[in-house]
Order: C-alpha cells, then structure tokens, then sequence
C-alpha cells in the first residue's frame, strides 16, 4: 500500500496542508508536494488509461519523462488537458480528472481493446482500414475520429494570460543540478555573463536525493552554498521552473517559465517564453533512468527505481511496505538502501548480472536485504496494482523459480543521458557500449557560422554518472565556455566528489532474455501507446528496418514523452530482431520542444484584438468617421467602399467609380509597400529581382517591373522610382511588403552577401494619397506650391516638393488610367494633407473610393493585379507581359526556370478580356469548358475566370481570364457553369476595355 512516511520527506512544508480532489474525490497533501506525489500518499496508484488498450496506468516515474499520469487540470476557463502529475505543483483547490476511459477509471468499457489485442498488433490500421473502400468514410474513420487523441480540448476561452522575453547572455546553462550549478559558477566567476535555467522549483538534480559528500560536505549542503554564492553574483541570473525547450542555429534558446501555476490567482502572466541568444550553450539536463521490458512492468506499482527513491526522500512517500528492486546496474541498489534505512521492507533485489554490483550491493547485503544475481522477473503478478513478481533465470526463457508478495517494483535498466537539447541543432551522438548509453560526440557539437562549437554538454548530460566526474566534467565546460566568450577562467580546481565503486552495467533489453511470445506480447516499451517488445519484432520481420520507420509503423515514441523511456529500448530491440549493432540502427530525430510547452506562451500577447495586430493608415479615422466598408488586406484594413444611406456597396463602388472617371477621386494608398533599396550595387541587385532593367532608370523616372520567385511565377509588381545615383524606392502590393522585402534579404544575406546593397522598409513611415481624375491637376494648382504640369511632371516622373506648405514627393502613375498623382508625405502628415484635398475639391466633387472601385477601374484597364491574375502557378509571359521582360540582360531570378519546357509550352492558358453575351458578371473563379473529358474523367476545361466585375463605365459585366490560346481566339463565345447548373456565355475580347491608348493618364 502506497503511504505517507512520518519522518522523511526533504521539500515538504508539513504544516501547511493543502486541499485537492482527483476525479471529484478531495484528497489533503502538503505544501511542496506534486501532484503524483500527493497522489501516491493517498494510496491513488490507477491514474488513467493506456491509448489503445485501455490497460491500467500508474505513475511511473518523477518528472518531465512519466508516460502514463496525465490528467486534466482546472475547469472552465482554466481548464487544460494532458498535465503530468508529476510536474505539477499541488495547491489548494487544485481539481484533476484521469483520462482515456469511460465511464470511470475503474471499470472502462475501452478496456475490452486490451483482450482484443491480438487483432491490433503493429500497424494494424495499415491493413484493416483498406477494404471495403466505402467502409473507411462511413466506418473507420468515424471510430478513428473519435478515438483519437488524449484528454479534452478546452471549450472556453483561456483566462491567463502570456508573455514573451527577449534575453542576451555569453553563457547559458540549461539544468540546475550539481553539474549545471558547477559549471555556471565556473563561467561566472570568470566574468562572464551566465543565465541558468532549471526546469524543476528545486536546484541540485538528483544529487541530494542520490546523498554523497563534495569537498566533504554533504551535497545538500554543497548545493545551498554554491547556489547562495551565485545569487550574490551580478553577471549571473537564475531561474526556477525554467525549461530549455530548445536549442536552434546561431546560439539561439527557447526557455519556457512556468510563472503561477503553483500559486494560481496571481496577478501577472501564467507563463513567459523566452527567446535567447547566447554565445554558449552548456546543456547539463542530466540523464533518465530506463525501464526495464518483462511482462506486466506496465502493472501500477512498476516503477523507475530512482523514482520510488525521490518520492521517500523528497516527499516521504513509500510507494509500498514490499518493494522488490530488478537492476542491471549498480544505481538501484541506493533505493533499496533508502528504503531500507526507512524501515521499509525489500524482500529482494534481483539483480540481471552474474556478477551482481559493486560496494552498494556490499551495503545492500549488510543491511539484510537479499541479492539474487543472474534474476529478472518473468512477470508480474496484478491487474490494476501489484501483487507479487514470478523470479526468473534471466538467461532463461521464463521459467517461474519462485513467487514473492510484494506491493511495489522498483526497475532499473541504466540510464540515458539527456541528449535532446544537444541534438536540436545537428549534435552528434556516440554509442558507449561499457555504459550502453547514446552520449555526445564532443568532436562533432553543433557549430554556429564561424564553424566553432557553440553548444557544451556537462555532468551526467555528457555521460559522466560517478558524482566526481560529473562535478570536473561541469567545472571544465563552464571554464571552456567562458574562454570562448572572451573571459580568463581561474585556475581552481574542481571541487572532489564521493565515488563508491561501482560495477559496471550488463545491457538488459528483454527480461528474461529468451522470453517467449506470451511474456514479449505482455513486455512493454511505449506505455502510453501501447508498443510492446512483440509489435517491435514484427515491425522488422514484416521489412521496416529503419528506426524511423519503425517509430512510425508502431507509434513508438510517439507519445506525449516522445520517447523519453521508450527509445533507447525500442531500437535495442529493433537492432536485436535485425541482428544489427545498435549504433547501426541509430536513433529517432529529437526535435524541440524537450516538453510540451503550453499554446498560450507560444503566443504570448497574440490574442484577442492584438492576436493579429492591425495596421491603420494615418487616415483610417477619417474612414471610420465616414462610414468606410472594411476588407482586410494583409494586416491592413483597407475601404472597400463608402456606402452613404439607402445605398448598397454595389451602388457605392459604381458612384465612387462614376465620379472618378467624370471630375475627381481621392485614394488611400498608403498601404502600399515602400522599399528602399540603397548602395553601389542597388541597381545590379534591383536587375536581378525585377524582369526588367532598373539599373538604367534615370534620376526622376518611374517604372513598372515585375518580380518573380526563382521558380519562375510571378510574385509581386509594382513601380520604382530612381531617387539619386546609388538610392531605389520599389513600390510593393500592399500584402506584399513584409514579403518582399525578406525575399530581398534572403538573397542579400545567402547568394549576394558580398554585395554593398541596403534595404528599409519604409511602408509606414509615409502616407500616400492618389488624387485621381480629370481634374485631379486643377486641385494640386489650386493647394499650390509645385509645378505639376504635364510638361514639368510627366506621366512615370517624380519631383519633390510641397503642396499647401507641406512638403512631399509627388508621382505621375495611374492604376486606373485616369490623369493621376500619388503624393507621398511623412505619416505624421498624412490626415492633414487629406483634409486639405477634400476641402479644395469639394468644388469639384470630390469624391474618396475604396478598393473595390480601384479594382473595378484597373479591370477596365487590362491592369493586371497579384492575387487575381497570379495563383503562384502564373508567369509573366501567361498575361502577356512580354514587353517588361528586358532582352538585353542575361539573368534574373526565374529567367532560367522560364525556359524550361513544360512553361515555354504553346498550350500555356494565356490573358484575355472577356465580355458576357448578356452584359450579366461571369461567377469569379469559373472554369470554361471544353469538349471531351480530362485524364480524370472529369469535364474538360480550357480556362478560368481571374478577376470579374460590373463596370459602371461601361454598363456591362466584363472580366479578365486566363484562357488555352486565348489572344488567338478574339472574338470566340465559351461556355462558363454557373453553380445552379445555368450556364454563362462570355466572348473573347482585347483586356483593355477603356482607353486603350491611354489618353485620359497621359494628358
């Protein structure tokens, strides 16, 4: 029986007992507690269900790698599913629920899965869901659906809230323990800045429950002075609850804090992310301790055995008054030691090797526990708890020798150092078969750009597992790391730890290791997902010999713990049904986070109204003051029209359209993107994005270009403007600014780094305005202050300038093919000048549009616009845009690609106008059809509508399409399915409907 000890329990605050409830039933523990611990105390030792059998869970282990207790915490707005109990702090009015069953964690109907579990072995949903193929939409699925996944998604909005924290340091310790703390101290005592990060409220890892002297003192002690030294450090900052979640390219470290989930109510945010770079990793995350496979090691009660040790000592728990110890490795007999010391009874320790251990095994026997070498445990005896263990040859197949009573199994199968965090960017490992652990390859540690090593591992990470060598491994990495930063480590020397001689390690991959099918069918790897020995054997034997593969075939290590337990047994047993090395079989790909880290922290501040923050032009005030049509656009929020009273949008956006054309229209177009591109070779760089010469732009001058992806497709337009010798100002789609200017800087930063090009984007720095129509220059003479005369300020020229006293750049461009000027000013002066326009034409009319109107003037136009003509799958010479693709150059980014066959092909759609026969709008997005079939058996098509809209300019439906041989067929009806099953017929035309010679912009 699971227990409360009277006299032990090192982080407990016994006089102060808290109150929480398991499934409804209110339990007491006590201040300092987790909540596997509390738990444990009450004698609660099913926590919840295995995922695909339903078989009983118990907790097994006492941190971040426990599988099995996963529970619901909170209700409501607080509530979150998939917590491990072992990391959580138990405070008062704490409410956690099991998972995985129904209708209670006693009797689950599921559970039947667990006698059906010879028709879902490894991979069974890869052949039982082929056949009847109709079953799997109306059958399979459904089941899957619904069986899928663990715990519940929360269904009410998150109360807490999350922040972010940016943080620089030269050295970075990830775990707190003695080799964390020894190697911080050695960096910090250096000078350099150092940043410690541990996961646990507790500094000193394992250490003080493992006990031992350093420098004759005991470690506990050793902790608190080495911890007290640091704290008065300057350059040194510590942080509790603190996980390194993962370690990315150029030193850069995720840490994930857990602010308030022990206390909460607080004010102030749950959780902080925190994003650092760092000019040294040192990961000193330690190791985990390895279950051993035997049948019915997944039986509640089965536990790590230096778990069962941190719960006496931490939290006076025994997790039974009978506690039978199975080891391959010296370290398992500490917690029959301790358990011993405490009056607890150890009927055995079976020990798998031969030889048996080293001094411990001499203490063990002193203190009158019984050692059996050569011994493993066939099986275990119990349903939802334990009840006694067969004993067994472990060189044998099974044979039972003898049954022992017993309430509780402590495993041991050697311990794994935590390589997570060193492998998140490109670590190596090396297999060290004398302690049959995957370790860092120290010759082959991540390194940045410069090609040095920027990430350390120390202590017990780094395979040291004697308390000596862990403590000079931590003491040189922390001095090796402060050298690389520029810092003179002092010359002491490393403090000296107690080491008891210790036998070294037999690996034990299967117990006993010729176990017959019956006990590997019972022996299991994966707890939560239900992988056994058997599933990993048939895994190779049906061809999957990669691990990876394996991984996938099975689900191994595909849990919640990603594998923290399950791993390195699963590939031991791979490698042994292959007949391989376990080097040769390798391992998975660790991937961060090292823990799952909570969705809130991921976003931080990200929510509600700031989850995507908008951005507003200087004048979006006046737009919400006068009733604008909002559409989103990019991060912007754009008028798509002004509707006045008793109007629709549809009539809306034909007056906006109707005024422009006939006296005067006033346009936001301050979303527009604004790139500065600057530097000796601006204009060879600008040659190679655009598909047209920019270099021999002169001084003054605009000029449409076009931008492509290295794969040829079209991806953005725009004009640039030549502002002096060496200086660009691109113009950019309004989604397409942040974008375009990180594709510049990718390609400055990884092809053309040499290149002396600088870029800025200025989007929101300037306002800008298009005044637009035929009397658009009558109301800039009317402001004053610029020559904007045809003959001054030419259509594709700039000038600076001021108009009503404020200074701006002007630029004759059109996009609707109207007499047209966008005038650019400093955002501060934007609404002013606004203002300003709309008060000097009102003797014209004046009249603001929205986009819809903008839209609707350049489809009149033949304009084309990114988003409608272009689907990623469109290139220049599709929308006949030939004439701005310079012959005269030799290169530029997707020229080559253009060239490829399948995109020079004849049978390319291309662009047209299209005009319905009735005057009605063709549906956006329909398909014309052809004649025949595809090679889908579907209705052949032969092209598509772009772009489509009621011109109020010319009383008809008109759109742009792209079409097979289109510009060859002017004049040729197709046929365009409507969705109700009519059909719209649409005649081939030129794209420009309106002024094609461009009079009206020109004048």
């Amino acid at each position: 029986m699971s227990t409360r000890l009277a006299h032990t329990g090192r982080l407990l605050t016994k006089a102060r007992q808290i109150a929480f409830t398991f499934n409804g039933k209110h339990l007491t523990g006590f201040e300092g507690d987790t909540l596997a611990s509390a738990l444990l105390a009450n004698d609660q030792m099913l926590v919840g269900r295995s995922f695909k059998y339903h078989r009983p869970r118990g907790i097994i282990a006492s941190g971040a790698e426990e599988p099995n207790a996963l529970v619901g915490l909170g209700t409501g707005a607080s509530f979150e599913p998939n917590q491990r109990a072992t990391t959580t702090a138990l405070f008062d009015g704490l409410a956690a629920a099991s998972q995985n069953h129904w209708p209670s964690l006693d009797f689950d109907v599921g559970a039947i899965n667990n006698r059906l579990a010879r028709f879902f072995p490894a991979g069974f949903y890869y052949k039982t869901f082929m056949a009847p193929r109709a079953a799997w939409k109306h059958l399979f699925e459904p089941i899957v659906r619904h069986s899928a996944g663990l715990g519940k998604a929360p269904r009410d909005r998150d109360a807490d809230t999350y922040e972010h924290f940016y943080a620089f340091t030269d050295v970075l310790v990830i775990g707190g323990g003695v080799a964390g703390l020894q190697a911080a101290l050695a960096a910090g005592r250096a000078g350099a800045q150092v940043l410690l990060l541990e996961q646990t409220p507790h500094y000193g890892g394992r250490a003080p429950v493992d006990g031992g002297k350093i420098n004759d003192l005991p470690v506990d002690k050793f902790v608190e002075q080495i911890v007290a030294e640091l704290e008065t450090m300057p350059n040194v900052t510590l942080r509790l609850r603190c996980m390194g979640a993962g370690v990315y390219d150029h030193g850069y470290v995720l840490g994930y804090e857990q602010l308030s989930d022990h206390t909460p109510g607080i004010p102030g945010p749950r959780h902080r992310l925190w994003k650092i770079r760092a000019k040294q990793v040192i990961t000193a995350t330690g190791a985990i301790e390895r279950p051993l496979s035997f049948a019915g090691n997944d039986v509640p009660g089965v536990m790590l055995a230096a778990s069962v040790r941190d719960y006496a000592v931490n939290y006076g728990v025994s997790v039974g008054d009978r506690t039978v110890v199975v080891t391959n490795n010296d370290d398992a007999y500490r917690t029959a030691i301790t358990l011993k010391t405490l009056g607890l009874e150890v009927p055995v320790i079976l020990d798998a090797r031969t030889k048996g251990g080293g001094d411990l095994m001499v203490q063990a026997r002193a203190l009158g526990v019984r050692v059996e070498t050569g011994k493993g445990i066939a099986k275990v005896l119990g349903t939802k708890r334990v009840t006694g263990v067969a004993i067994c040859t472990q060189a044998g197949e099974g044979a039972v020798l003898e049954e022992i009573a017993c309430d509780a199994v402590a495993m041991s199968g050697g311990w794994s150092p935590v390589v997570h965090l060193w492998s998140h960017c490109g670590g190596k490992l090396i297999w060290d078969a004398a302690q049959a652990m995957f370790r860092p390859d120290v010759d082959k540690a991540p390194t940045g750009a410069s090609g040095e090593a920027f990430v350390l591992a120390a202590g017990t990470a780094n395979g040291a597992l004697s308390l000596g060598a862990v403590l000079s491994d931590a003491d040189a990495a922390g001095k090796a790391a402060a050298t690389a930063t520029g810092h003179k480590p002092k010359s002491d020397s490393a403090p000296q730890g107690e080491t008891p001689a210790e036998a070294l390690i037999e690996p034990v991959w299967m117990m006993p290791q010729g176990a017959g099918v019956k006990l590997r069918m019972k022996s299991w790897l994966d707890f939560q997902n239900d992988v056994k020995v058997s599933d990993v054997q048939l895994a190779a034997q049906e061809g999957y010999e990669s691990v990876e593969h394996t991984k996938r075939y099975t689900t191994l290590g595909m849990a919640t713990d990603q594998g923290k337990l399950s791993n390195i047994n699963g590939l031991a047993t791979l490698a042994r049904a292959l007949n391989a090395d376990i080097p040769a079989v390798g391992t998975t790909t660790f991937r961060p986070p090292y823990t799952p880290i909570s969705m809130g922290a991921i976003a931080g501040e990200a929510r509600g109204e700031i989850f995507q923050p908008l951005r507003r032009s200087p004048m979006h005030a006046w737009h919400e003051e006068n009733g604008a049509y909002w559409e989103p656009v990019g991060h912007w929020r754009r008028p798509y029209c002004y509707p006045r009273s008793g109007e629709t949008h549809a009539d809306a956006v034909a007056r906006e359209v109707n005024q422009t054309r006939a006296s005067l229209g006033l346009l936001d177009a301050s979303t527009l993107g604004k790139i500065i591109v600057k530097g000796p070779d601006a204009g060879r760089f600008l040659d190679m994005l655009y598909t047209n010469m920019m270099s021999t732009l002169a001084v003054g001058k605009c000029r449409y270009g076009l931008m492509c992806s290295e794969n040829g497709f079209l991806s953005d337009d725009g004009v640039v403007a030549r502002i002096d010798d060496d200086t660009w100002l691109c113009h950019t789609t309004t989604g397409g600014a942040d974008r375009i200017h990180a594709h510049m800087e990718e390609w400055l930063q990884t092809e053309w780094w040499d290149w002396q090009v600088y870029t800025a984007n200025v989007t929101e720095q300037y306002a800008q305005i298009a005044v637009v129509g035929p009397n658009g220059r009558k109301l800039l003479e009317k402001l004053g202050g610029m020559d904007v005369s045809r003959e001054t300020l030419p259509f594709m020229t700039w000038a600076d300038g001021a108009l009503a006293g404020i200074g701006c750049r002007i630029y004759r461009i059109s996009f609707s093919g109207e007499l047209s000027y966008e005038i650019a000013v400093p955002a501060s002066q934007g609404r002013a000048l606004w203002d300003k326009l709309l008060a000097a034409g009102q003797e014209f009319g004046i009249t603001p549009y929205g986009t819809e109107a903008l839209h609707v003037m350049r489809a009149e136009k033949g304009f084309i616009m990114i988003g409608d003509e272009t689907d990623g799958t469109v290139i220049p010479q599709d929308l006949g845009l030939n004439w701005a693709i310079s012959k005269k150059k030799s290169d530029y980014l997707g020229k080559r690609a253009q060239e490829r066959s399948h995109m020079a092909d004849p049978n390319r759609w291309k662009l047209v106008g299209l005009e319905t026969v009735d005057g009605s709008v063709l549906p956006d997005g329909a398909y014309a059809v052809a004649e025949g079939v595809n090679d889908n058996g579907q209705k052949a098509t032969q092209g598509r509508v772009t772009s489509t809209y009621h011109s109020p300019t010319l009383g008809k439906g008109i759109a742009m399409g792209l079409v097979l041989h289109g510009p060859d067929r002017m004049g040729e009806v197709l046929d365009f399915p409507r969705i109700d099953g009519s059909v719209a017929q649409a005649r081939i035309v030129d794209p420009v409907f309106f002024d094609k010679d461009g009079e009206k912009q020109n004048v």
